[in-house]
């Protein structure tokens, strides 16, 4: 599998720069076909979060997925792929499913350790499965990364080293206001975000919460969820921001809108006449949310994923994230291991293949040659014959996975179709979707001559029993 990996993310890139690629869920359906309209690339999925924008693909060849990579991002960010250049990373074969390991095992997310990231790659996947744009290895592929992250999650305390983006913001928020706890907020959005803000928000002990969200419905079926569990929350319509942000000491906005959703004329107008009371805005839009002028004015405090991301660079250590990165390198061994060994399985299924019509050739001679063998002596000699080459083939052919699973165990594969004078092409067709066709067809044909030869088989010996009878 030929996988290539494209991104961006808070360790490659500034907000800024970000925020021009970032992928609205409105928008994957299209960016995932234009994708796999392109020339090089057969499978694709993309994850798009408030710090990563990462295409994963299935390439037939390096520089031409790339390339396709890289102009459809161009592309929907509006810019010139020289323009991105110095913030994309690339990752190809071994080192991409390697980064997608560590990825899923939160390794590589500005709060080191956040699960959140396993559930935006399962939605990533989702989207991809729904349009049509993964097949067989991605699924593989994605499905392990999943696997890998929870087993990181449950044999590890990475979740302690920190534990969302969304945490950290309204940590910071804490810290600005002295203690959330009581206080009034203003949550714009009710997506998934949204939903792990207001969590986030109860736990702390906030006094009220109010829910502007572009889906009415959503937003009030946050706001219940609230309600259930003691906080008061009510919603209002986005047009209502003014007002609430008037009465709010917190404001939390991710709405994953294109543009600014809070802008600085409508702060400017709410702060008018709150004195000296503070105000901050959580911001954990991609795209910003919160016009940038908005932290200009008196009294407001903006906290963002640019500010979040200075400040987790500087306080990022080393803890148990040396565990989660020792077991994504073990599952990475093994996932490549077993990758390794199934791409000579084509070679050893050809060789088995190859046997079994020398075996039926033989057999047919052996009916030509021996026309008066009784049925149940052609049987067991066929079956002994079949056995005798079972056993030859069986340790070649187990031993011949075990080395190509190491690595550089490739050229085994190689020497498994010299020795026995393979046909390249029948080995790479076996490999192909139509290998089962293929293999059908080829059964097919080796029975039909066993049928024929035994139908001749059983005329000879009707007749010759007819003569004795006569």
């Amino acid at each position: 599998m030929n996988l290539l990996t494209v991104g961006m993310s808070h360790r490659s890139a500034p907000v800024r720069v970000l925020e021009r690629v970032a992928i609205s869920p409105e928008q994957i359906g299209k960016v995932l076909d234009e994708l796999l309209h392109r020339d090089h690339l057969t499978e694709a999925f993309v994850v798009s979060t408030c710090n990563r924008v990462e295409v994963y693909a299935v390439a037939e060849t390096f520089h031409g997925g790339l390339d396709d990579v890289t102009s459809v991002l161009a592309r929907h960010a509006g810019a010139e792929v020289g323009e991105l250049a110095d913030h994309l990373y690339v990752y190809y074969a071994g080192a991409a499913v390697e980064h997608l390991f560590s990825v899923a095992a939160g390794l590589d997310s500005m709060v080191v350790g956040e699960a959140q990231i396993l559930g935006q790659l399962r939605t990533a996947y989702g989207a991809a499965d729904e349009n049509g744009t993964v097949g067989k290895a991605l699924h593989e592929l994605a499905q392990q990364a999943l696997r890998v992250g929870k087993r990181v999650h449950a044999e590890t305390e990475i979740d302690d080293e920190g534990a969302s983006v969304v945490s950290e913001a309204l940590a910071d928020g804490d810290a600005v206001l002295g203690g959330l706890a009581g206080r009034s907020a203003l949550l714009v959005g009710a997506g998934s975000m949204g939903g792990l803000a207001a969590a986030q928000l109860r736990r702390a002990g906030i006094g009220e919460v109010v829910i502007a969200n572009r889906t009415a419905a959503n937003g009030e079926r946050l706001a219940a969820s609230l309600r259930a569990d003691g906080v008061t929350a009510r919603t209002v319509a986005l047009a209502g921001l003014h007002d609430a942000i008037a009465t709010a000491d917190l404001v939390v906005t991710c709405t994953g809108a294109v543009g600014a959703v809070v802008t600085e004329d409508v702060v400017s107008a709410a702060i008018d006449g709150r004195g000296e009371r503070p105000l901050v805005f959580c911001d954990l839009g991609l795209p910003r949310d919160t016009a940038p002028e908005v932290a200009l004015l008196p009294g407001v405090t903006v906290v963002d994923l640019a500010s979040l991301q200075q400040r987790l660079t500087e306080q990022r250590g080393a803890g148990e994230s040396e565990r989660a990165a020792a077991i994504v390198a073990e599952e990475l061994r093994g996932y490549l291991a077993a990758q390794r060994s199934a791409e000579v399985t084509p070679t050893v299924t050809a060789l088995r293949k190859r046997a079994a019509e020398v075996v039926d050739a033989e057999l047919l001679r052996l009916d030509s040659r021996l026309p008066e063998l009784e049925g149940k002596v052609r049987d067991e000699l066929t079956r002994t014959v079949r056995r005798v080459v079972d056993k030859l083939l069986h340790a070649p052919t187990v031993r011949v996975k075990q080395l190509a699973s190491v690595p550089g165990g490739a050229g085994y594969a190689d020497a498994l179709r010299e020795l026995f004078e393979l046909d390249p092409q029948t080995t790479a067709l076996i490999g192909s979707p139509q290998a089962d066709e293929v293999l059908d067809g080829g059964a097919n044909v080796a029975r039909t001559q066993r049928a024929k030869s035994a139908g001749r088989a059983d005329l000879r010996d009707s007749t010759r029993q007819d003569g004795e009878d006569r």
